[in-house]
């Protein structure tokens, strides 16, 4: 792999994960807290999928894209079960019980848990110095979450973590696909063999009343459509693809604080300067990471 390749898949990465980052102060906004709900968990999860997947029909019509072959089959399925509905409905899930800058900060986790399945499914063996710059990154993120949660992690977090495994399967199988296909057609291809199963969920689990539902929520609901669940991943799979699975899921450990940073002017909520302090140190993490050996072991 050239060092140009690594440096656009960095670069393509860090796009993603920009427009990841708007997630979860939208799916907030989308669904509400528990003391006044917009609309259902499960419908954000599957109306999402199913908008996204109305416009991936569009889209590879338009481009001419192949039709997926019995050898994808499977990558696909576990591209949709981890990234359509497990880390989506997780998410949501969680938030109607956790503010967005607290699920923020466990999203810090996601880079190691990409970095472990990329690194076992490829059969990559990547430097101790990788490793530990990886470890070290997971623990200022955790860190910071106990110290924003009073020393203390709180039972949402095992719907985060869920969803944190769900999205680092998913993110996985589908990037394998990006290095054969473009990216932009495996997560259309993803969404809609996903339209028979989140059409109708999403048709059933509607809310009773769509005009009670603020006009910030439908907006929270038409950005993680759009972007989270389709155009954010154009950028991310192909971001995986060219710079390498392993070295790329690192960048996320950018993702809660952009997330935290996001969420001062959509969701009004305060930032501290210690956000700030502990992001210079997970972006220098990141930045020392990338250059660690990433080696590939030889097939049995």
């Amino acid at each position: 792999m050239t060092t140009n390749a690594e440096h656009r898949g960095l670069l393509l990465g860090l796009l993603g994960v920009l427009i990841f980052a708007m997630t979860l102060p939208m799916t907030r906004l989308a669904v509400g807290p528990l003391d006044a709900p917009q609309l259902p968990p499960l419908f954000v999860t599957a109306g999402r999928a199913a908008g996204a997947a109305l416009l991936s029909v569009v889209y590879l019509w338009l481009t001419g894209a192949p039709w997926p072959t019995r050898r994808d089959a499977l990558p696909l399925v576990v591209s949709a079960l981890g990234t359509v509905v497990g880390f989506p409905l997780f998410i949501a899930l969680a938030l109607r019980e956790v503010p967005a800058m607290h699920a923020a900060v466990i999203t810090g986790v996601l880079p190691l848990f990409t970095a472990t399945v990329a690194a076992w499914h490829l059969r990559q063996r990547p430097s101790n110095g990788f490793w530990a710059c990886a470890v070290l990154g997971c623990a200022l993120v955790l860190g910071f979450a106990a110290v924003q949660g009073g020393g203390h992690l709180v039972s949402a977090d095992g719907l985060l973590l869920l969803a944190m495994g769900s999205a680092a399967i998913g993110y996985v199988a589908g990037a394998k696909l990006s290095q054969r296909w473009r990216a932009e057609h495996v997560i259309s291809w993803v969404l809609v063999i996903s339209l028979p199963l989140t059409a109708p969920v999403a048709w059933w689990a509607q809310p009773a009343a769509p005009a009670g539902i603020s006009a910030s929520a439908w907006g929270g609901f038409a950005y993680v459509t759009v972007f989270s669940m389709w155009l954010g991943f154009f950028a991310w799979y192909r971001g995986l693809a060219l710079g390498g699975m392993v070295r790329v899921s690192q960048v996320q450990m950018v993702q809660p604080f952009l997330a935290l940073l996001l969420a001062v002017p959509v969701l009004g909520e305060p930032l501290q300067a210690m956000t700030l302090v502990f992001a210079a140190a997970v972006v220098a993490v990141v930045f020392i990471g990338k250059r660690m050996a990433v080696h590939k072991e030889p097939r049995a």
